[in-house]
């Protein structure tokens, strides 16, 4: 039987992989099917504290794994199927095997958002996708029109790391001003390459028939006129989904599916802590990620020392 389970390898698992491990309580640390997190999926971090140049969002992660490791964590590369909570100890079951700990801490971190319309998920991998840094310079994409449809920081980022490849990148957004910080939106607005286009959705991705994107359809909020814009790819950057769906009925989750704690990091059931963007609707950073994931591992260090009386 473990001391500690951690769901999730992103800033919030690892550093709770961190600090259970310091504590000598050899925590297993299960990856999921995305490990290391959205992070993995971002070229340049900057706003992580003690990187003045900035870091790579996959050299962070594996950073941070290689921390947890030298203290003693385990990490597996493995999918969490399902999760009993109502038992002692906690049973899940991971690949098919039964895996039983005294506490867990759920970091199991948030995934892209789609826009549900017609041709996006036939689509995808065809020319939809939801990560610039993974598939922008494959040879499709190549001095070619792509589209980015968002209006935050990840939408800025993606737009301009694909000016590295694209001929012109439209950024899609809904509203007539970005959603960025500042200093991301300026830079966004100032790039050549970039072309906004205000007050519009995509509501259909073409051409399905030809197995490729050819273009997407758009539709002014403001005016109803429908266009098309050509294109070879469509970047999908509107937010992210927290990854709870195994502890519905379970655990309280608010209207968005995110984890609600109810004292610090613990959440309704004894010896089980959440941590990062499974739980955070606010901040979703990856340092607030890290903190999280700290006070949640203190958490649980706490729980089970009071276990053993």
């Amino acid at each position: 039987m473990e001391n500690v389970v951690i769901i999730g390898t992103g800033c919030a698992g690892l550093t709770a992989a961190i600090y259970t491990a310091r504590a000598n309580l050899r925590p297993l640390v299960l990856t999921g099917v995305m490990p290391g997190g959205l992070l993995t999926t971002t070229s340049i971090v900057e706003n992580f504290p003690g990187f003045p140049e900035g870091v790579d969002g996959f050299e962070l992660m594996q950073r941070m794994q290689q921390q947890a490791e030298k203290f003693g964590a385990q990490i597996k590369f493995a999918v969490v199927e399902a999760v009993d909570l109502s038992v002692r100890p906690i049973r899940l079951t991971v690949d098919g095997e039964t895996v039983e700990t005294q506490t867990l801490i759920i970091a199991s971190g948030a995934g892209h958002k789609h826009l549900d319309i017609p041709g996006e998920h036939e689509l995808e991998k065809k020319g939809v996708t939801y990560c610039a840094t993974c598939d922008g310079a494959l040879p499709v994409f190549r001095n070619q029109p792509l589209v980015v449809v968002g209006g935050g920081d990840s939408a800025c980022e993606e737009a301009n790391y694909l000016t590295r490849f694209a001929s012109q990148v439209y950024l899609v957004h809904r509203r007539d001003t970005l959603r960025a910080s500042k200093i991301m939106a300026e830079r966004t607005l100032a790039n050549p390459k970039i072309k906004p286009v205000w007050d519009s959705v995509v509501t259909e991705v073409q051409d399905v028939a030809a197995g490729k994107v050819t273009g997407v359809k758009l539709k002014n909020v403001k005016t109803g006129e429908e266009s098309v814009l050509p294109c070879a790819g469509l970047f999908v950057a509107v937010g992210h989904v927290p990854n709870t769906q195994l502890f519905q009925g379970q655990l309280d989750l608010d209207p968005a599916g995110y984890v609600v704690p109810v004292k610090g990091m613990a959440t309704k059931v004894p010896g089980v802590f959440v941590a990062g963007d499974c739980s955070d609707s606010v901040y979703r950073q990856a340092v607030t990620a890290a903190g999280m994931g700290c006070a949640a591992a203190i958490e649980a260090e706490r729980y089970l020392a009071g276990l053993c009386g």
